[in-house]
């Protein structure tokens, strides 16, 4: 009895100190530059996307016109041009291509402030093909195995581009219902979080669709960008979450993303019955 009369008496206690306040709160985010920026040794026009954080998920970021973008080598230098039909978007030459054994420096020019990085290339190599299977509840397929999620030598990005709009019976549907783009890594480290990691959506296909494979190398330092990104997308919300924070950067100047360069290699597949 003794006991809850204490309890009582520390309850009101801990009510009387209490105090209502109100916290003014701006609500807008500050202005920082978000840096989409990865190079290939493909021969082609390459793109480099400029834009501001949004305050909410999903929402489509605003593009950061009107900037100076510079890519250069010890010895050459490439003045990229901003799309006139996709603003923020700035384009390499059509010739241009990565290299090996050269450091790439990205420049950035905007209001008065510029914006640097530095990346080099690792090696690609090759790769054997997915593994796809039958789903039971639709009969259509999906991937099962892209690459081990775990590697302590080889750090990749593996995009799947899947388009099944030439399969009798989908040629008549919007392309958003018959294409899909996954993003599978291979990483140095293994964490909790991401074996106890949230289910992800299951994209399913028909048979006869096709399916391009890419690999991305990526360099220690991309890598971990691309863990410490995983750690506060994909991987929050399952069992053992982490604290949330902001992702590291090879950016100079506070702003966000990374500047990455990387050998692909790619293969072709044709999902048969």
């Amino acid at each position: 009895m003794r006991r809850i009369w204490l309890l009582t008496v520390l309850m009101m206690f801990l009510h009387g100190c209490v105090k209502e306040t109100t916290w003014t709160s701006k609500g807008e985010l500050p202005v920082k530059l978000v840096v989409d920026a990865i190079l290939t040794d493909e021969v082609k026009a390459q793109a480099i996307r400029l834009t501001f954080p949004v305050p909410e998920l999903n929402q489509a970021p605003e593009p950061v016109a009107g900037a100076s973008v510079l890519i250069s080598n010890d010895d050459s230098t490439w003045q990229l041009t901003e799309s006139t039909v996709k603003p923020g978007t700035y384009n390499t030459p059509p010739y241009f291509y990565a290299r090996l054994q050269k450091t790439y420096t990205l420049l950035i020019s905007l209001n008065g402030r510029v914006y640097s990085a530095k990346a080099s290339m690792v090696p690609g190599t090759a790769f054997g093909e997915l593994q796809y299977v039958k789903d039971d509840g639709t009969g259509l397929y999906r991937v099962d195995w892209v690459a081990n999620a775990f590697s302590t030598e080889e750090a990749a990005m593996w995009e799947l581009l899947v388009d099944w709009s030439r399969v009798p019976g989908y040629a008549h549907l919007d392309s958003l219902e018959t294409h899909a783009r996954m993003l599978f890594y291979t990483l140095p480290t293994l964490d909790v979080s991401e074996v106890f990691a949230p289910m992800m959506q299951t994209v399913l296909f028909p048979a006869g669709t096709s399916i391009t494979e890419r690999r991305y190398s990526i360099s220690p330092e991309h890598a971990e960008f691309v863990r410490e990104m995983l750690m506060e997308t994909n991987w929050a919300g399952g069992l053992f979450p982490t604290a949330p924070a902001n992702v590291g950067t090879n950016i100079s100047s506070g702003a966000f993303g990374f500047f990455g360069v990387c050998a692909v290699t790619e293969l072709a597949v044709v999902i048969t019955p």
